[in-house]
């Protein structure tokens, strides 16, 4: 089991979300002796050149045939494989969804179907490559779980515990090299169980996936505004963790779900989802990514472009909250 330690963090936050997975992966296939990995000939890019070398027995390339992909991941889960199978999420998520769909949501089939490079993180490689609607499209799906861990620690918490769990499951990697910590030392990690990492008496703010760490950067600006935050880490999708969104929201003025994910169909969608049928509910507002295709860049000026980093997120919620005409606790 890999130690989650400050020395780590800051060395997995270098390495980044699909290396610190490879590392993840091969860690568990010392205690897992049927996890197989499958990769749509992006081994190396996946993080898996590690695994590919200490066990070749265990990993199969499948080639740039992501659909095929999935139908030979179910084949080896019918076989008692525990699978674990990788692409870059709009192939993943979009070409394969249907065979998603069939092998892993209907057959509950046990494969993780891990998206890499999620959001917009494949910076300058464009459209074709950003995991901009993958989580509306497998949130969709009945009996499939999906997870959006919230930094490269618990990636490494969301991969063993994979390992462990029996059932279909999409797995979402966002952020890149450099990635920031949101954990530096061990903590519980359970799939359905958000994670409460703030807590503030004005406003929820809940977030997955990169955006966990830019909510707590943006909780930080919101207190020199007096507007105290909650933030959540909800690295479960689906299911959503409704306890800890309800006691989150306890007499707060309004929620705010931040995703690097289309407003439509995501986390956003969930929670109002959840708060519709409800008489009594907090204005929402969803920060994400907008309803169309994106001009391509370097990452972090395009999260900055975008408004999804913490001071941006800050000015958001401002606004927000000055247009509901709100007062804020002293």
């Amino acid at each position: 089991m890999m130690e989650i330690n400050k020395r780590n963090a800051r060395q997995w936050s270098r390495l980044g979300s699909r290396g610190v997975f490879g590392l993840a992966l091969t860690d568990a296939a010392a205690d897992h002796a049927d996890l197989m990995a499958l990769s749509a000939d992006l081994g190396n890019s996946s993080g898996l050149g590690r695994f590919q070398a200490m066990y070749p027995d265990q990993f199969l390339n499948t080639g740039i045939a992501e659909q095929n992909m999935i139908g030979v991941a179910g084949g080896l889960a019918k076989e008692g494989y525990n699978v674990f199978a990788t692409s870059f999420a709009p192939f993943i998520a979009m070409r394969a969804s249907e065979q998603v769909r069939m092998n892993l949501g209907y057959m509950e089939l046990n494969v993780k179907a891990v998206a890499i490079g999620s959001g917009i993180v494949m910076g300058l490689l464009g459209n074709s490559h950003y995991g901009i609607e993958d989580v509306s499209v497998m949130r969709s799906i009945p009996n499939l779980t999906v997870v959006s861990p919230a930094d490269c620690a618990e990636i490494v918490k969301t991969v063993e515990a994979a390992a462990r769990f029996k059932g279909p499951m999409y797995i979402r990697l966002t952020g890149g090299p450099d990635n920031p910590s949101v954990y530096t030392e061990d903590y519980d990690f359970e799939f359905g169980k958000a994670i409460t990492l703030r807590e503030g008496r004005d406003i929820a703010i809940i977030a997955c996936g990169t955006m966990v760490y830019q909510s707590l950067e943006a909780a930080k600006e919101l207190a020199a505004q007096g507007i105290d935050a909650t933030v959540v880490n909800m690295h479960t999708l689906k299911p959503l963790d409704t306890a800890t969104l309800d006691k989150a929201l306890e007499g707060t003025r309004a929620v705010i779900t931040v995703e690097e994910h289309s407003t439509i169909g995501g986390l956003g969608s969930a929670v109002s989802e959840y708060l519709a049928p409800k008489r009594e509910r907090p204005p929402h507002l969803s920060i994400g990514l907008p309803d169309k295709f994106v001009k391509a860049g370097q990452y972090q000026h395009m999260l900055d472009e975008l408004g999804l980093l913490g001071p941006n997120i800050a000015q958001s919620i401002g606004s927000f909250m000055h247009s509901l005409d709100m007062p804020i606790s002293a």
